[in-house]
């Protein structure tokens, strides 16, 4: 495992928290960090242990207030390329690891910041949050995934309008428009994406797992073929033991003992 200059990663009983740690330059990010990150999901997907990934910038200003604009500035189209391809490629780990993933939105969250909220599963607000997408205000487009998944969000007029404006959005707004799920008082917000995280991790994680491949692949195809990938997840669960557990438990009035298996 490699050692971390930019990021932290804690794990506590079933729960791990990623921080971006570049609180000096409002945790932005460049190639060193993302390649951090990988190494950090890599590590919380092969951990038996751990049930639920938090993300949370370190600091109190922000999640991440983009990518590292003095490292782009020089690039040439294809290292612009190379590197928009391997944030994204980042990025999309987030939603390929079977386990849920909370987004804990302590601040700006701006260009590669907004991109790594919407990769995860759930989003949680602190009230003092700000959103955007202010690329094609430094002459560029969203690059880490911003212009497919804001539309798939929130819809595409609003993604556009967004996008083409390069404005910002308070807390409030995201949550009107269905960027976030919650918004909370800046000081409650960890404790929120913690309770949320237990309540998941006492579900079945099999069960979970299946629900969020069923629900990330069916987004990306037809809803014929989306149905099949469900019956298919469906008839998984119902191969495992926490399937039984779950409905005896249910049938018998007690509380399910779920061993992850």
């Amino acid at each position: 495992r490699m050692e971390y200059q930019n990021i932290i990663l804690e794990k506590e009983d079933y729960l791990a928290v990623l921080y971006i740690n570049r609180p000096r330059a409002l945790n932005a990010l460049n190639k060193d960090t993302l390649a951090e990150i990988r190494d950090a999901i890599q590590n919380v997907s092969s951990d038996e242990a751990i049930k639920v990934l938090i993300v949370t910038g370190a600091g109190d200003k922000a999640f991440v207030a983009g990518a590292d604009i003095a490292y782009m500035q020089p690039l040439s189209a294809v290292e612009g390329r190379e590197f928009s391809d391997y944030g994204e490629k980042t990025f999309r780990m987030f939603e390929l690891i079977e386990k849920p993933v909370i987004a804990a939105i302590n601040g700006f969250a701006l260009g590669g910041g907004c991109e790594l909220a919407m990769a995860c599963d759930i989003r949680l607000a602190a009230d003092n949050a700000i959103f955007g997408q202010p690329e094609v205000g430094l002459g560029v487009i969203p690059g880490f995934g911003g212009t497919q998944r804001l539309p798939r969000l929130v819809g595409e007029g609003r993604a556009k309008e967004l996008t083409y404006r390069a404005n910002n959005i308070n807390a409030e707004e995201a949550y009107r428009i269905g960027l976030v799920n919650h918004v909370y008082p800046a000081g409650q917000l960890m404790e929120e994406a913690r309770k949320m995280a237990g309540e998941i991790a006492s579900k079945a994680r099999l069960a979970v797992g299946f629900a969020k491949f069923a629900i990330g692949k069916g987004m990306q195809v037809d809803i014929d073929t989306a149905m099949s990938i469900e019956s298919d997840m469906f008839g998984m669960c119902t191969s495992t033991f926490d399937q039984k557990e779950g409905m005896g438990a249910f049938l018998e009035k007690r509380k399910p003992a779920f061993q992850g298996r």
